[in-house]
């Protein structure tokens, strides 16, 4: 029988499994199946020397990102940046929570990237693995200082976040969008407060989010709701209810991506499945399996985002006409380079 983990108020995961690339493991002693005490954040330095990372991905929309931070306080159980935190020696289960790395360098370092004639002007997506706007950002302030740098510049930012506090940064947002330099895309996986409060236990609850949505359509910034991730078997049902309210909020563009499990992510997802929804647990992951030829996951470009089958047919089409029934289907939001101009480097020229 397996071992039902202890729940940890405020924390996704309720472990830290072993590091793919570490031989040790560390095991901490049995305490049963009683809730424990939600260990504290940690924070640490991050001395990486560039900023701005390439990606050439066809599943993904854009090519160049920015992520002020590593690990996310937001605990999304599902989150498929989880895995990152190995390269750093650490866990992808509470270490990935609980300890954020933070690069304090990183509004300089965009502007040394940005002022290098080497720099094509193109769209920034902040960010491309973990939240922006996690709790760590009330604090540090790192994404704002990143935003007015690309104000300066007018470079295109997309923001991809969960958070409302991404509404803090309307006056450069708008700013931005004034120049058709700026998008926001708000992450929403439930309308159910509770199923979010024990999937993504420190982002905005779902009726924050829409706020959001609200308040930067107010202002003239374009707004994309992500119905990320479709978990099957558990939010499927939900697509159309959520595109429904983002709309009436004031988002003009819809998108949804299909719940990936890579590497450690899939044990943490099963066992939390076990913590919370033990009823529901064989019927998720037979419809993940559904979808991924027979696995948990699938790292097969295109595939990966959507998977494929039956049940990933039937996502793929409710999303079709919800987004139809909504009027947005087809909407397209295009961001210009245009007004980019490059910062200068603060030396002077003779000539």
């Amino acid at each position: 029988m397996e071992r039902i983990l202890p729940k940890i108020k405020g924390r996704g995961s309720a472990e830290n499994p072993a590091n793919r690339f570490e031989r040790i493991e560390y095991i901490t002693a049995d305490v049963g199946n009683e809730a424990k005490d939600a260990p504290k954040t940690i924070f640490y330095k991050d001395h990486s020397r560039a900023i701005i990372s390439y990606n050439d991905s066809p599943d993904v929309g854009f090519e160049a990102s920015i992520n002020p931070y590593r690990g996310c306080e937001h605990g999304c159980i599902y989150c498929y940046a989880r895995p990152t935190h190995e390269y750093l020696g650490l866990s992808a289960g509470l270490d990935f929570e609980t300890k954020i790395f933070i690069k304090e360098d990183a509004p300089e370092l965009l502007r040394r990237e940005l002022s290098s004639p080497k720099w094509q002007p193109k769209p920034i997506a902040i960010s491309g693995v973990t939240d922006p706007y996690q709790p760590a950002e009330s604090h540090f302030s790192l994404t704002r200082a990143c935003l007015k740098v690309l104000a300066e510049c007018s470079n295109p930012v997309g923001i991809v976040t969960k958070n409302y506090l991404v509404t803090r940064d309307i006056d450069i947002l708008k700013e931005l969008a004034e120049q058709h330099a700026a998008v926001a895309a708000l992450s929403i996986t439930t309308l159910d407060p509770k199923l979010a409060r024990v999937m993504e236990p420190r982002a905005s609850q779902p009726d924050l989010r829409l706020k959001a949505i609200q308040k930067l359509a107010e202002n003239g910034i374009p707004v994309t709701v992500l119905v990320a991730p479709v978990i099957p078997g558990l939010t499927d049902h939900e697509i159309p209810r959520i595109i429904e309210k983002a709309v009436d909020a004031g988002a003009q563009k819809a998108g949804y991506v299909m719940l990936r499990l890579p590497y450690g992510v899939a044990d943490l997802f099963q066992h939390w499945l076990e913590q919370h929804f033990p009823d529901k647990k064989g019927k998720i992951l037979n419809r993940i399996r559904a979808i991924r030829s027979g696995k948990l996951y699938s790292s097969v470009f295109h595939e990966r985002m959507r998977g494929e089958g039956i049940f990933a047919n039937q996502v793929d089409k409710l999303f079709e006409i919800s987004c139809r029934k909504t009027g947005i289907a087809g909407n397209k939001i295009h961001l210009s380079s245009d007004a980019f101009h490059r910062l200068g480097t603060g030396q002077l020229k003779l000539f």
